[in-house]
C-alpha cells in the first residue's frame, strides 16, 4: 500500500508540474520555448575562445587535448572530450555541441542555437583576465551585443526578441578569482582578506548580471564556485604527502557561494520578470571527489595528463603523454575533469533546477 502511495504522488507531481524527463534528455514544460543557450564564463565552459587570444598561455588547442573529442581534435576545450557547454545543449535537445563565438568556422545557422563567450582564465574580478590576458567578463558582454547584432540581421528584430529572452544563460565564474588571483599569485591579499575579497568579486559578479539582463537575458543560470582546493594542482601545493584537500580554498569557495545565493534571491525581486537561479555544483563535485570509487573511478588526486600533478594548459602537451585509461581518472589535468565528469554532473543538475527558469 505504502509503494502504491508512493507511486501515485510521484505521478501527480509529474503531471502538476507537466515535466518530463525522457531518455536522459530534459523536455521543457509545455508551452514554453529554450531556442539557444548562451554561455559565459572562463574555461571550464570555452569551446575555442582563447584560440586565437594573442598573449594568453591558457589555451589548449593542441594534443593530448581533445583525444576523446569527436575525430580526436583539440578544439580549444580545456579536457579530453565534451565540456560542460556541450552537454547543455545536450541535454535540452537543442545540438550537439556549442560553439565557440570565435571559432572562425563559426556557422551563420550556428547563432541561433545559441554559442559560447566563455574565455579560459576569466573571472568575476577584472584583475584575474588581465594577469592571463583572457577574456574579461566585460568583453564577453561586448560579444554578447555583437552577437545581437548579427542575429538581427540573420533573423530580424522580432525572432531576435525572441531568441534572447527566452533562451538559457549560463555563467561559470570564480575558481580562477580564488585559486589564482587571490591565493596564488598574491595580487589581491595586500588589499583585502577573505570576506572582503569574496564581496568585490560578489559586487563585480552582480554587476555583470544586470548588464546581460539590461540586454535582454531573462533566465540566468549561475554556477556556484567548485571545490577548487581538491583539485590536483592546490593538492600538490599544500596537501602534503596524503595529497589533502586546501581547506581555505574551499572555504572562500563556500563563502562566497553563501554570498552569491542570498544575493541572486534578491536580485529576482529587483529585477521585473528575472529568473536568475542559483546551480550548486560545489557539493555534487565535493562528493564525486572525495567518495571517486562509489562513482566508478581509481584515481581522484591526480589529473590524466602527464604525472597530473601541475599539468593544465600548455604543461598539458605531447610530451606530457595521458594516462592509458582516462575513464580511471576524475580529472583531466590538474585543473579541470574528465569528460565523463561532465556528463554526470550536468544532465542531474539541469533537471533539479530547470523548472526555476520559468
Amino acid at each position: 500500500m505504502k509503494l502504491f502511495v508512493h507511486h501515485c504522488f510521484i505521478l501527480l507531481l509529474l503531471l502538476v508540474c507537466n515535466w518530463k524527463i525522457t531518455k536522459g534528455v530534459v523536455e521543457l514544460p509545455q508551452g514554453v520555448s529554450v531556442p539557444a543557450v548562451i554561455v559565459f564564463g572562463d574555461s571550464i565552459m570555452d569551446t575555442g575562445n582563447n584560440n586565437n587570444k594573442m598573449g594568453t598561455l591558457a589555451r589548449c588547442n593542441f594534443p593530448p587535448y581533445g583525444k576523446d573529442f569527436k575525430g580526436g581534435i583539440p578544439t580549444g576545450r580545456f579536457g579530453n572530450g565534451k565540456v560542460p557547454s556541450d552537454f547543455v545543449v545536450e541535454e535540452l535537445g537543442i545540438k550537439e555541441f556549442l560553439p565557440a563565438y570565435l571559432d572562425p568556422n563559426l556557422q551563420a545557422s550556428d547563432l541561433i542555437t545559441g554559442v559560447c563567450f566563455a574565455s579560459g582564465g576569466s573571472g568575476y574580478d577584472p584583475l584575474t583576465s588581465k594577469l592571463v590576458s583572457a577574456i574579461s567578463l566585460m568583453d564577453q558582454i561586448d560579444l554578447f551585443k555583437e552577437y545581437i547584432g548579427k542575429l538581427q540581421v540573420l533573423v530580424g528584430e522580432e525572432r531576435t526578441n525572441f531568441i534572447i529572452a527566452n533562451s538559457i544563460y549560463l555563467v561559470v565564474v570564480g575558481s580562477n578569482d580564488i585559486s589564482n588571483t587571490y591565493f596564488l599569485s598574491h595580487a589581491r591579499q595586500v588589499q583585502y582578506d577573505i570576506p572582503a575579497y569574496t564581496d568585490l568579486m560578489l559586487s563585480s559578479a552582480l554587476n555583470f548580471f544586470k548588464e546581460i539582463y539590461q540586454l535582454g537575458a531573462r533566465r540566468i543560470g549561475v554556477f556556484s564556485a567548485p571545490p577548487i582546493g581538491c583539485v590536483p594542482f592546490q593538492r600538490t601545493l599544500l596537501g602534503g604527502i596524503v595529497r589533502k584537500c586546501a581547506d581555505k580554498y574551499n572555504e572562500a569557495s563556500v563563502l562566497f557561494n553563501s554570498k552569491l545565493s542570498k544575493q541572486l534571491a534578491s536580485l529576482n525581486k529587483s529585477l521585473p520578470g528575472s529568473r536568475t537561479v542559483y546551480l550548486d555544483v560545489y557539493n555534487p563535485l565535493l562528493d564525486l571527489i572525495v567518495n571517486y570509487q562509489n562513482y566508478g573511478y581509481k584515481v581522484g588526486d591526480r589529473g590524466c595528463c602527464g604525472t597530473g600533478e601541475v599539468e593544465a594548459a600548455v604543461l598539458c602537451n605531447s610530451l606530457a603523454p595521458p594516462c592509458a585509461d582516462v575513464s580511471d581518472y576524475v580529472f583531466w589535468d590538474s585543473f579541470h575533469p574528465s569528460e565523463s565528469v561532465y556528463r554526470k554532473l550536468v544532465g542531474p543538475i539541469l533537471h533539479k533546477y530547470m523548472y526555476l527558469f520559468f
